[in-house]
């Protein structure tokens, strides 16, 4: 399978089979920033999903198309690892009726236009949000996101609850984490769990973090049961086949909360992601609920508003935006510009302080990024403390149990999310 192109796109050529869908793709592909692409040159076909639908797809992409086809179902002891699929063209998603296709883009092409009666999806390259560092690293302020929420004064603790945070992976020799219950999966190919980034440890930090050295405490559930996904390289970048790796495993693994600090950029107009509402879908239907970043692409100062980034944008993810100390909305914080890509609620997100890969053992930062897991956190206690709801009633009980803010919903969704007494 050809590996996806997460740097430096190259320039297409042009006029080649204009008739194509296709070439809309390589327009945007060619026209956007070229440190930034938005996608990796491979493409989804989404299937039917009925198993026999599936079944019968495999065998066209086989004889009609020649392609070796591998599966999902295949990793029976091991969750999917695109190292291990150097000798296939294809791997199908059978819990999603996806399948990502990895070939030259000639061949696509040629599939596209045989009436083959698939829908041709380019696999998007996700990123971190852009991150709004800051030097302040006061613990004392770094934390208001737990008191204004009233994280800290909750009696429950996400005890019993599995929360996977999807990001760049976690320090698991951090000292923070030291005799917590943590599951790891790494779906980057050749690159291990552990986080040479920094922004997957501070995401899980916020969601199901603890204290710091002098007792400071920075985490929502801090005795939930973590499961961290490694879907990001340790650049902080990614394929969309990784993350949709990940969203299954979570939900297969019994995770209540999946927190998602990551996306790609939305244009105006453009609707969301099948593939991503096909794994939300999944995930719900196993009993997950889904929050994920709703983006800083935005500079409000400037009036630039810019929609909410994918995946948050899918009708079945709850996208969070971010607010400041003051409870305003955070500069950055994208808007619900396009129909699909609503925001759900609001957390803090501007200097927020968490756990950071050693020796640092702290930093702050700000972004949804850092709004998400506190969201994620508060929906790990709120199904603690109500053990056999369904994610739509913690979904209607997050937006129940919230401080209003005197902002349109397009900027803060239901408004401030608060912690269960």
């Amino acid at each position: 399978m050809l590996p996806p192109k997460l740097g430096r796109p190259t320039a297409l050529k042009e006029n080649i089979f204009p008739t194509s869908s296709l070439d809309k793709f390589r327009k945007e592909i060619y026209d956007s920033e070229r440190d930034n692409p938005r996608y990796t040159g491979r493409y989804f076909l989404i299937l039917e999903k009925n198993s026999k639908k599936i079944v019968e797809a495999i065998r066209l992409l086989e004889k009609r198309w020649e392609l070796s086809v591998a599966s999902t179902a295949d990793f029976i002891t091991s969750s999917p690892d695109e190292s291990q699929l150097k000798d296939a063209d294809t791997l199908v998603f059978n819990d999603l009726g996806v399948a990502l296709v990895g070939v030259e883009e000639d061949k696509v092409i040629q599939m596209e236009l045989s009436g083959s009666g698939f829908v041709f999806v380019p696999e998007k390259v996700v990123y971190i949000p852009d991150e709004i560092p800051t030097d302040e690293n006061d613990s004392s302020r770094g934390t208001w996101g737990i008191h204004i929420t009233e994280v800290i004064r909750s009696t429950y603790t996400g005890a019993g609850v599995k929360i996977a945070v999807l990001d760049t992976g976690l320090d698991i020799s951090h000292p923070d984490f030291e005799g917590r219950e943590i599951t790891a999966a790494s779906f980057v190919p050749d690159e291990a769990i552990n986080d040479l980034h920094g922004h997957g440890t501070h995401c899980i930090g916020i969601a199901c973090g603890s204290a710091t050295s002098q007792g400071v405490r920075y985490g929502v559930a801090t005795h939930a049961h973590i499961y961290a996904g490694k879907v990001l390289n340790n650049q902080g970048s990614g394929a969309q086949s990784w993350i949709l790796n990940g969203m299954t495993w979570a939900a297969n693994k019994g995770c209540k909360v999946i927190s998602m600090s990551l996306g790609s950029r939305v244009l105006k107009g453009e609707s969301y992601d099948i593939a991503y509402e096909r794994a939300s879908q999944f995930a719900l239907s196993k009993g997950t609920l889904i929050v994920a970043a709703a983006g800083n692409d935005s500079r409000r100062s400037e009036r630039y508003f810019c929609p909410v980034a994918s995946p948050a944008d899918c009708p079945s993810i709850l996208a969070v935006a971010a607010i400041d100390s003051e409870l305003q909305v955070a500069d950055f914080s994208n808007r619900a510009i396009n129909p699909s890509g609503l925001v759900d609620i609001s957390a803090p997100g501007v200097e927020i302080l968490s756990s950071w890969p050693m020796p640092e053992r702290y930093h702050t930062l700000s972004g949804t990024s850092m709004s998400t897991p506190l969201v994620a956190g508060i929906a790990a206690l709120l199904f603690e403390k109500y053990t056999d709801a369904t994610p739509a009633m913690i979904e209607e009980e997050l937006r129940k149990n919230i401080h209003t803010l005197p902002f349109p919903a397009e900027d803060v969704g239901a408004g401030l999310s608060m912690a269960p007494k």
